[in-house]
């Protein structure tokens, strides 16, 4: 990579494989790609395919909102990981999930873009706003905390 991996250009972003950010695997991974990354923010998008396994016929329910949200969080610390800090992939657990509201949800077919603003991150855990947007609308808003498991 010939560019600094703080700023990453949006065409790198598209080249990097999401499996490759994340301890999920299919058919639990719930992000499609990395969409825009800076230590602040980190924004994804997931077309909804009616295989996700948090589709109640064709919406997508709370239960596959709130995991999106969190594994745009994954995201982001796995492409620390990986690009900045050049280590293996970590163990983040949902700690707290709080003032959640739910507009509407997706369904399939939908292209989801999902936008997480670091609060803070303190002794493994990160606080965060987590809002989902379908177009110009807004889906979903919450506050999120993950636990993030340290290496052995």
């Amino acid at each position: 990579m010939n560019e600094d991996p703080r700023q990453p250009s949006s065409q790198f972003l598209r080249t990097i494989d999401i499996h490759e950010l994340l301890p999920q695997q299919e058919p639990f991974v719930m992000i499609d790609r990395l969409v825009s990354f800076t230590m602040e923010r980190t924004v994804t998008k997931t077309t909804l395919r009616a295989d996700h396994i948090f589709m109640d016929g064709t919406t997508f329910n709370t239960s596959g909102l709130v995991e999106n949200i969190a594994q745009t969080c994954a995201a982001r610390i796995g492409y620390i990981n990986k690009y900045i800090l050049k280590k293996g992939i970590q163990l983040g657990f949902i700690a707290a999930v709080r003032d959640m509201t739910v507009l509407e949800n997706p369904h399939v077919g939908d292209t989801i873009e999902t936008t997480v603003d670091i609060v803070a991150e303190v002794m493994g855990m990160t606080l965060a706003t987590g809002t989902i947007s379908c177009g110009d609308k807004t889906l979903v808003t919450t506050n999120i905390k993950i636990a993030v498991k340290e290496e052995a």
